[in-house]
């Protein structure tokens, strides 16, 4: 069966951190990602990392500040996020590929999980 369930969203002020998790089931992924959304905006690429290989890639809004790994050995995705910023409220999503291909693209991903929120305050 196939799940992707996120935790560790939250509130935090400006210039806070947040550890967010996923824990993935269901297949041998190539490829997990972290994805969000805050209202009225569409859906953007914030990080990933290809599993073999452990290659990580980021946006250019949160390089330097976000972290993405991976535990193999607990099937678990993370992001660490630090020096928040209110631009940086969202809902994320987890994000799952099969087959890899270019992280930035969402629909090279075939599972996506139910999302967490995260919201920083000034």
């Amino acid at each position: 069966q196939v799940q992707l369930v996120e935790s560790g969203g939250g509130s935090v002020q400006a210039g806070g951190s947040l550890r967010l998790s996923c824990v993935a089931s269901g297949y041998d992924y190539l490829l997990m990602g972290w994805f969000r959304q805050a209202p009225g905006r569409e859906r953007e690429k914030v990080a990933a990392i290809y599993i073999r290989g452990s290659y990580t890639a980021y946006a250019d809004s949160v390089k330097g500040r976000f972290t993405v790994s991976r535990d193999n050995a607990k099937n678990t995705l993370y992001l660490q996020m630090s020096s928040l910023k209110p631009e940086d409220t969202a809902m994320y999503y987890c994000a799952a590929s099969i087959d890899g291909g270019a992280w930035e693209r969402a629909t090279n991903y075939n599972y996506w999980g139910q999302g967490t929120q995260v919201t920083v305050s000034s």
